[in-house]
């Protein structure tokens, strides 16, 4: 297994995924890595939606603005936030900032967990709430962060792109 940094510098957004099938003990590591997770209290105020339905996934792509290569990964996760499970310990922050960060840390280390066995990915944000909301019968307080289409791909891999300069992102005071 690759070590953490080259796993970091490696993964890339893959939007190719060919059709073979993810094996079940490489979706099973994938979902215990994403228990490990840190998250606000400990809660887990996320839930991960595991999609292998092609209906599902076609209509998931409708309400990601016809995305279509959702369509084509073997297994769509999605992230959606609990918001009520972190309002009870948290209050309005834990509603508004925790339970979202819980789930985007999860979709993170799924991530970064496929990329570590040899799965690709790539995180999708635009869609439309409602209809994600609608599709997957969330309940009132849960609310979807991420699509994350995760499948095998022949695509080569994109060297890492620019990133801005230390100066730029780190600040000591």
């Amino acid at each position: 297994m690759k070590n953490f940094e080259q796993i970091c510098k490696d993964r890339s957004s893959i939007r190719k995924f060919i059709g073979k099938e993810i094996e079940k003990e490489k979706l099973y590591q994938v979902l215990n890595i994403i228990k490990t997770a840190p998250s606000a209290g400990n809660l887990q105020a996320y839930e991960v939606i595991v999609i292998k339905s092609s209906d599902l996934k076609e209509k998931l792509c409708e309400a990601a603005l016809n995305q279509d290569f959702i369509t084509k990964a073997p297994i769509v996760l999605v992230f959606v936030a609990k918001k009520a499970e972190s309002f009870i310990r948290y209050g309005e922050r834990g509603k508004v900032l925790y339970s979202i960060q819980d789930a985007t840390i999860a979709c993170t280390y799924a991530m970064l967990a496929c990329e570590a066995i040899g799965i690709s990915s790539t995180w999708v944000g635009a869609f439309d709430e409602e209809k994600v909301i609608k599709l997957l019968n969330c309940k009132e307080e849960e609310t979807p962060i991420a699509l994350l289409p995760i499948g095998y791909t022949l695509a080569p891999k994109i060297p890492l792109t620019r990133r801005k300069e230390s100066n730029e992102l780190f600040r000591e005071i």
